[in-house]
């Protein structure tokens, strides 16, 4: 029974967090679908509307079609129009609302986390670790971007907080595959459950950091050849289409496994969710609405896409 409203909780904030993606998309659904005939012309908009927030081509072509099918020459209201995107936009999101689940047989599962830096890689390693540790998991936390004083730091304190185990580097920009490939023979050694990796996110110099995060997984290979058992890749939500790019580019580079999208309550973009999903089929494992650790939370399609819409 406490779930229920837990999760009523979780889906308001999730709502409110939402709000401003909602405003960008519902007024221009609302101006275009007042008690009005769903033609052409009408649908043409519609495309034109999703498109402006953020839901990518693919995915608002698709759910155009949709509405083709089933309402098109009828006379709508711009509330059925929002209640039948929630649910276009749920079918295109359920297939990827996939939790990160920890394989704790692997003792310690290796979770690469990458993106570029300010997505909000180190604060998402954080609040996961606070998640895991509330699990009953032990976690540790290894300070990856070692150029970055800021991040050790930031670390560090919330290592503290958690009472995940810290491991950091020797010195200021020391070999961040050197230090991996330390934590994770040391976390074997201790039987630590989850091992969350921070890694540099410069992407201005793509190819030496594809270089750099290749080489922390080829040296973690040596200790466990099975690592890393996920590579999440933190996105932006407030960089739109932006955030697009970055998963092609991090593609590139290392085998992403799964998104975390953050910042979403800051954000007027959050439609690029449906985006990524229709693109690349990427499990999505979690989405941040705020600076708290319950303000990190597994994705679900239907609550997404009923709080995309502002609806209850």
């Amino acid at each position: 029974m406490a779930e229920e409203p837990a999760r009523q909780g979780w889906f308001s904030r999730l709502k409110a967090g939402l709000s401003r993606s909602t405003a960008k998309l519902t007024e221009s659904v609302t101006a275009v679908f007042t008690k009005r005939k769903l033609d052409d012309a009408a649908l043409e908009e519609l495309e034109e509307t999703l498109i402006a927030a953020d839901l990518g081509v693919a995915a608002s072509s698709r759910i155009v079609e949709a509405f083709r099918r089933t309402r098109f020459g009828k006379e709508v209201t711009d509330e059925e129009v929002k209640a039948t995107l929630a649910e276009e936009i749920a079918a295109i999101l359920a297939p990827v609302a996939t939790p990160l689940a920890i394989d704790r047989a692997r003792a310690p599962h290796v979770v690469l986390v990458v993106g570029v830096n300010g997505t909000g890689k180190t604060t998402t390693i954080a609040k996961l670790g606070k998640q895991y540790r509330d699990q009953g998991l032990r976690a540790g936390m290894v300070a990856g971007d070692t150029f970055r004083a800021a991040a050790v730091e930031q670390l560090q304190v919330w290592a503290d907080r958690t009472g995940a185990r810290f491991f950091p580097p020797a010195k200021p920009g020391a070999d961040a595959a050197g230090l991996a490939f330390d934590a994770l023979t040391t976390a074997r050694a201790e039987g630590l459950d989850v091992l969350l990796v921070d890694t540099a996110g410069r992407l201005h110099n793509k190819t030496a950091l594809m270089e750099e995060l290749r080489k922390v997984v080829r040296i973690i290979r040596r200790v466990d050849e099975s690592a890393p058992h996920s590579v999440l890749l933190v996105l932006d939500a407030t960089t739109g289409q932006n955030a697009v790019q970055q998963v092609k580019v991090f593609k590139e580079m290392v085998d992403v496994t799964g998104l975390a999208v953050t910042k979403l309550d800051g954000s007027a973009k959050g439609g690029v969710v449906v985006a990524l999903a229709q693109d690349f089929a990427l499990p999505v494992h979690v989405v941040g609405v705020g600076e708290k650790a319950e303000d990190l939370r597994p994705f679900e399609a239907r609550d997404f896409a009923r709080g995309l819409l502002g609806l209850d």
